[in-house]
């Protein structure tokens, strides 16, 4: 009766058993909880016939543990491998960002979101390839419109309304025209124009504000800002160029007409085109002598951009007077006559004007003159006027002339090669010296009248020193690199050891018990000795007997165990005891 009732109310006939019922099939409250004494969601499943057969098997925590090995090891190697993400688009409206994420899906490309939903991460090898796709979608729009605004107008719409929707449309299409650039990615236009007025004086010039965000590295030269800034009042009716602002994404004014020394950006470029032409002259002649990087040059200009106007006038002698151009010409001619004593007959005759001669009267000395006189002086006057000589001369200098230049160049020290092979930097002579300075001279147009000025040196140039060269070989960036390669996969071997010896080994030693080792019988000296190694009678008559006694042995044990487990759930679950004692009564009757 105790033998049966041990062998029934074993652990296989417990676990055979339903947790919490009873043989009458009912429901027992305390049958829930397990042999530990604590109950429990957990213990209750714990008795489920998988998770029992599982339990038992000795197995099965060796298949846990190489899963868990496996899962933890694939893991890590996925961590390690795990691809590197970076920004596809940031600062994007809600609709691009929305129509960027339906094109990823579509490309089975994996992507991330970071500030707040503001910008898209993809793969870093993803990043070049998924932008021309999107570009080829026409991706992203930036949401801005254009004149299409103009197309939805609503009936009865307002003057003032329908204002602002032209605005808004011009501002969208100047917008989209400035993104065309390839330097900028995005833009922004806002446009000030005042209400047109029929009185001169209370008439405003609209004016712009541009706002450009330039792709990493890039930048705007005059050139495409002035184009900028022409195209943006040239679409604006009424807008001068002067009134067109243009900021980039740093807040840097890009429309500045003049600089702090009164030169605008054009005339500035055109110093730095001279004083670059004349330091590549000078560098390229000075490179076939020298070598690359041997000779540098420095060039300042000094431009003047004044514009000078002057007319001279000067009056030269005249030269030969036969050969000089008569003006006007004017001569005159007088004589005077003396007059004669008085003859005749004093009266009224002698009183009578004389009448005209009909002959010329001779004179005495056979001179032409009058009757009763003779010529006194005779005088002849002639004036000739002659053209001025004169020169006008008008003098126009036109601005950009070059008043000096300075130039100066160093050349480093030539090496030269002693008879063992060794080379040694040593300087110049003052002969090379004196041929390299005339060969800068002619290179840059040298004029001493407008005081222009060369400036040779021969120094040792300075080489570069790397700042990784004096630290130790275990600071080197290269071997910090390795290291730290070296280091996640040794981790990762740690990991996976570490897994190893603390769950699969025990579990392999549980699943594959070792065998219990044979204790070989010893031979006395007075024992026959066993032919060709063959057991005889007495050693199997002794070995039966021995494997009863182990038999026996290991019932009681069995028993031992049976009992004890017996008592322990009885001190824990007594209605099952008493549920199974009631069966034993009712299959006695």
């Amino acid at each position: 009766m105790d033998s049966s009732a041990n062998s029934l109310i074993t652990p296989d006939a417990r676990a055979g058993l339903p947790a919490g019922a009873n043989a009458a099939g009912a429901a027992s409250p305390g049958a829930a909880e397990d042999f530990d004494g604590s109950g429990g969601f957990a213990q209750r499943f714990g008795s489920l016939p998988a998770l029992r057969q599982m339990r038992g098997n000795p197995r099965a925590p060796l298949i846990i543990a190489v899963a868990a090995l496996i899962a933890v090891i694939a893991g890590l190697v996925l961590w390690s491998r795990a691809p590197d993400y970076k920004v596809l688009y940031s600062n994007l409206s809600d609709r691009d960002g929305g129509a960027i994420i339906t094109a990823l899906q579509a490309a089975n490309v994996p992507y991330r979101l970071s500030d707040g939903g503001g910008a898209i991460l993809v793969p870093s090898e993803e990043v070049n390839e998924m932008r021309l796709r999107l570009a080829s979608q026409g991706l992203p729009k930036n949401g801005s419109v254009g004149f299409e605004l103009m197309d939805n107008q609503k009936f009865g719409i307002s003057q003032f309304a329908e204002q602002i929707n032209y605005q808004r449309a011009l501002e969208g299409e100047l917008q989209q025209t400035i993104e065309s650039i390839g330097t900028v990615r995005s833009a922004r236009v806002h446009l000030a124009i005042p209400k047109p007025s029929v009185f001169v004086r209370e008439r405003e010039a609209p004016s712009a504000s541009v706002m450009v965000n330039l792709y990493p590295g890039r930048a705007l030269d005059e050139g495409q800002v002035s184009a900028i800034t022409h195209m943006v009042s040239s679409a604006v009716p009424d807008l001068p160029v002067r009134n067109v602002t243009i900021v980039d994404q740093d807040g840097n004014l890009l429309t500045q007409s003049s600089t702090g020394a009164g030169l605008d950006a054009s005339q500035l470029k055109y110093v730095r085109q001279i004083e670059h032409d004349t330091q590549a002259r000078i560098d390229s002649i000075l490179a076939p002598l020298f070598g690359g990087g041997n000779a540098r040059s420095q060039v300042s200009a000094d431009v003047d951009f004044s514009k000078l106007e002057q007319t001279a006038e000067s009056y030269g002698p005249n030269g030969n007077p036969q050969q000089a151009a008569i003006r006007s010409q004017q001569s005159s001619t007088a004589t005077e006559l003396s007059q004669g004593g008085a003859s005749g007959v004093p009266g009224a005759l002698s009183n009578q004007p004389p009448q005209p001669a009909s002959a010329p009267v001779v004179a005495g000395n056979g001179a032409p003159g009058q009757p009763g006189g003779t010529p006194v002086s005779d005088r002849r006057d002639s004036t000739t006027n002659y053209e001025l000589d004169k020169t006008v001369r008008h003098y126009q200098q036109s601005p950009g002339d070059i008043k000096r230049l300075s130039v100066a160049v160093v050349v480093n020290y030539q090496p030269q090669v002693d008879a063992k092979g060794h080379a040694t930097m040593k300087p110049l002579t003052a002969d090379k010296l004196a041929q390299v300075e005339q060969l800068v001279k002619d290179a840059m147009g040298y004029d001493a009248k407008r005081g222009d000025s060369v400036n040779v040196v021969n120094a040792a140039f300075m080489t570069e020193v790397d700042p990784n060269a004096n630290l130790p070989w275990w600071r080197q960036p290269d071997i910090v690199a390795l290291a730290k390669q070296v280091a996640t996969w040794v981790g990762i071997g740690a990991v996976a050891l570490f897994l190893y010896f603390v769950m699969v080994k025990p579990a392999i030693r549980r699943a594959f018990p070792p065998p219990e080792p044979v204790v070989e019988a010893v031979q006395g000296p007075d024992e026959p000795l066993l032919l060709d190694g063959l057991p005889t009678a007495a050693d199997r008559a002794a070995n039966a007997d021995d494997e009863a006694l182990l038999a026996l042995e290991n019932e009681k044990m069995r028993y031992q165990r049976n009992l004890d487990y017996i008592r322990q759930l009885a001190h824990q679950d007594p209605k099952i005891i008493a549920t199974v004692v009631k069966t034993w009564v009712n299959d006695d009757r």
